[in-house]
């Protein structure tokens, strides 16, 4: 059984479990909202299973749930997760990290900020768990200290990507292909460019390109209509095989990510639409394996290929500079882990304060009122500022008094400490003399 303030997280991703039981345990978007209003803890009087609040990540490779448990910690949590999967409690546990308090915290820093993802430093995480954090807060599933540590984790990700270069190297075949036509192009906003295929790497493609600012993009495939789902959903124009040779003529650059068993782009293609542009450049990036272009088409003039040998090596060193950036990005995160543990204390003592400060002010209240209904001869901004005064005094007096019991949260002796001035001050049911 933890403290009220403790934070446990529940962890199954891409290095503890195979993709098989990732499966089967993650949540599409539309099923994480149902489950969370369902079994919200903050709407719910009693909550599910014990749990106070309740934040849940899920992606391709990782299921992760944190929550504030009242009871039984991760028995809760396994018990929670097998009850939405349907999966066996002893699976559930063959394949979790169990995770709580300092380390929670760290992890989601980590995950926030790239450490965690099969491709060190990507960014795309960091959106997935401000997701999980509007989701959680959207269904009631979220209260005050998941919210808090939410929050820090974004502000924790954004500074890792901001301050170091853990992700602005390119990190996967597509983002290097569309680095390198970016290189090879100068102003790729204004490049027309050609993706040939609509499976998922063209797609990822298309996203890297754009992300790069490119604005002039054509899907081209062999099924026109596959063409035009893909177009539609980054706003690209769509065209049929057909077209290829019209469409080799127009390009700067071309990506080409097909499943096609043999080369669809030859030298003779590539010199034919060339006659027509000698000066201008053609970049031609083969990420499909088998390759989409003939090596060959290297000979035509003003011609350029890169196959995806080129672009793994560049992703090697793209990789090998954001692994130098990690000692830096570690950096950050043991600094804002601390200073959320630091902020968690100080909720610790957080009534303390509070019931010190009304107490305060109450006699503040009382005495002014007491003394202002012999001075009825004041008029009201005199009476103002006799208020004013006051307040200011109190303020002054119990400012040091607050910094010190927040400091003093979390110490060893902070149980001791917050007696001693809860009996002082009589702020356990003591009667005040006089009251």
């Amino acid at each position: 059984m933890g403290s009220p303030n403790q934070i446990l997280c529940l962890c199954i991703s891409h290095h503890e479990a195979p993709v098989e039981l990732r499966e089967r345990m993650s949540f599409s978007p539309e099923r994480l909202k149902t489950v969370l209003a369902s079994r919200s803890p903050v709407a719910s009087s009693r909550g599910p299973c014990g749990l106070a609040e309740l934040a849940i990540l899920s992606t391709c490779n990782r299921l992760e749930i944190y929550a504030i448990s009242g009871r039984e910690g991760f028995e809760d949590l396994v018990g929670f997760l097998s009850d939405s999967t349907g999966l066996e409690e002893a699976e559930i546990l063959s394949h979790a990290t169990r995770r709580e308090g300092r380390e929670a915290v760290a992890h989601l820093f980590r995950v926030g900020a790239g450490l965690e993802s099969m491709v060190i430093g990507e960014t795309q995480v960091l959106g997935q768990v401000s997701s999980s954090y509007d989701l959680a807060r959207e269904h009631g599933g979220i209260g005050p200290i998941l919210s808090a540590l939410f929050r820090a984790a974004i502000h924790c990700g954004k500074r890792a990507h901001t301050e170091t270069a853990i992700s602005r190297n390119a990190g996967s075949v597509s983002s290097v292909a569309a680095r390198l036509a970016a290189d090879k192009i100068g102003d790729i906003s204004n490049a027309k460019i050609i993706v040939i295929g609509a499976g998922e790497m063209a797609e990822l493609a298309v996203e890297a390109l754009r992300h790069r600012d490119a604005r002039h993009i054509t899907v081209l495939n062999r099924t026109r209509e596959r063409a035009e789902e893909l177009a539609s959903r980054w706003q690209a124009e769509a065209l049929g095989f057909d077209a290829i040779a019209e469409a080799l003529r127009a390009a700067d650059i071309v990506v080409t990510s097909t499943g096609a068993p043999h080369t669809i782009i030859s030298k003779e293609l590539v010199r034919d639409a060339m006659r027509s542009r000698p000066e201008r450049p053609l970049i031609l990036i083969d990420i499909a394996v088998p390759r989409d272009v003939d090596p060959a088409v290297n000979e035509v003039a003003n011609a350029h290929c890169y196959d995806i040998d080129d672009l793994e090596s560049r992703l090697s060193e793209s990789l090998a500079e954001r692994g130098e950036a990690v000692p830096m990005v570690e950096a950050i995160i043991e600094s804002e882990t601390g200073d959320f543990m630091a902020y968690l204390r100080s909720l610790d003592v957080v009534p303390l304060v509070t019931a010190l400060r009304a107490q305060a002010e109450e006699i503040r209240r009382v005495e002014t009122e007491k003394n202002l209904r012999q001075l009825a001869h004041l008029g009201k901004e005199d009476r103002e500022r006799i208020e004013f005064l006051t307040r200011s005094i109190l303020d002054r007096f119990l400012h040091t008094p607050t910094l010190r019991i927040k400091a003093a949260a979390g110490s060893d002796q902070a149980a001791e400490i917050a007696a001693v001035i809860g009996h002082v001050f009589a702020l356990q049911g003591e009667k005040r003399d006089g009251a």
